[in-house]
């Protein structure tokens, strides 16, 4: 016999199992619909969303409103002794990390936050490939974008690697210190290298103030973890499995790529470029929040506005002040500035750091795409450490969902 497609009052109270006064409470509230009988005199209740809402109280009881709001920007999801974000700062193992930014390299923080000294990641062994078989692969691949070139050259290595499955721990720093260093070169189709990050960067780009490069510097240190992002908990449900290193990050750096992630990068490299040919920048504004970006907490546009920093992020903030300290001559910078006061006029919302990674391209006159780089090759040493962490808590992370199907009579 087939499901009534609508219920009485009374019926609709009897399966969510309350008082008609607190049905009709939820329907005040939107939690429920209701609409006229056949005759007007009574209220009808689709027997789909009653169910469904059932099924929801029922989750209630077992901990699903926490597990649904855990993956939208709520509760915590996992325990990690890494990265935390509170009270408008980021802190690496406890140090904050604009400070870190501002003095130490890419490879310092991946020592605080692999636990190792930085000695060992500077004397790990080279990167086990031939020159010629990565030339090759490059030669292959070089006219590809550095995200695909990383994403096929990544697996490609992990092929070539003798100990990749092995989980000592020299083992695992090595593959550690690999995985960073030709994620790198893949993207900036350069030969795998131990020479500091940013120097590899600044030279790829041919970056030649120091102070430029401190700015690259900065960048990375700013960009290497953010605790459970997207990309960082794929890494982290891809670890679970027990699969390698070069498997993880290969993950972790396809969830990065999306717009709504590190990928966003793009969106605001054409916002920037749109804005810097506005003929009046508070029109353009108007018309493109009118038009396109309506965010759920009012208008918003892709570079500003980060839930976790309702005050601004600070890592924004850190690298737009160390780029003005070294804009070139007749740069961009006071079309990007101007940009961020008139946001900032307009809806309230503070640059994220994506904008001022866009910012940071933009105004040294960097490669397409190098802001995206920067982001990639900062956040593998994150990467790497929610790997590790959750390879030594060895559980698999699986969470259920909530079901709200329909079910048969």
């Amino acid at each position: 016999m087939p499901l009534p497609d609508s219920l009485t009052a009374r019926e609709a109270a009897a399966e969510l199992g309350i008082s008609l006064a607190t049905l009709y409470a939820y329907v005040s509230r939107g939690l429920l619909s209701s609409s006229p009988d056949a005759q007007g005199k009574h209220r009808r209740y689709d027997a789909r969303e009653v169910r469904r809402l059932a099924r929801r109280k029922e989750d209630g009881k077992r901990a699903g409103k926490v597990a649904q709001k855990v993956l939208d920007w709520g509760v915590p999801v996992l325990e990690s002794s890494i990265t935390l974000v509170a009270h408008g700062r980021l802190l690496y193992r406890g140090h904050d990390a604009t400070a870190l930014a501002r003095t130490e390299s890419l490879e310092d923080v991946a020592a605080l936050l692999w636990e190792c000294s930085a000695a060992r990641i500077a004397d790990a062994p080279a990167v086990p490939i031939a020159a010629a078989q990565w030339t090759a692969w490059l030669k292959l691949w070089g006219d590809n974008t550095p995200l695909d070139r990383a994403l096929v050259l990544l697996p490609a290595a992990a092929a070539q690697m003798p100990r990749v499955w092995a989980l000592g721990r020299d083992a695992q720093l090595d593959s550690a210190c690999a995985v960073m260093r030709l994620l790198a070169a893949a993207m900036i189709s350069a030969p795998p290298s131990n020479a500091p990050l940013h120097r590899q960067l600044a030279t790829a780009w041919q970056v030649r103030s120091r102070q430029q490069a401190g700015l690259l510097r900065a960048a990375l240190v700013a960009c290497a973890d953010h605790e459970l992002n997207a990309s960082t908990f794929t890494v982290r449900c891809i670890t679970s499995t027990g699969t390698h290193l070069f498997g993880a990050v290969a993950g972790g750096l396809a969830a990065l790529a999306g717009p709504r992630h590190g990928g966003e990068t793009v969106r605001i490299a054409a916002l920037l470029d749109e804005a810097s040919r506005a003929a009046d920048l508070d029109r353009y504004l108007a018309t493109r929040l009118s038009r396109h970006e309506q965010g759920t907490h009012g208008p918003v546009l892709s570079g500003f506005g980060h839930p976790l920093y309702p005050e601004g992020d600070p890592r924004a903030r850190l690298l737009l002040d160390l780029l003005q300290d070294c804009a070139p001559a007749r740069s961009p910078l006071p079309q990007v500035l101007a940009l961020a006061r008139a946001v900032r006029d307009t809806t309230g919302a503070e640059p994220t750091v994506d904008f001022a990674l866009a910012a940071i391209e933009r105004v040294l006159g960097l490669p397409t795409g190098a802001a995206f780089t920067l982001f990639a090759v900062g956040r593998v040493v994150g990467w790497i450490a929610h790997a590790m962490e959750q390879a030594r808590d060895g559980s698999l992370i699986r969470p259920r969902a909530r079901y709200v199907g329909e079910l048969e009579a």
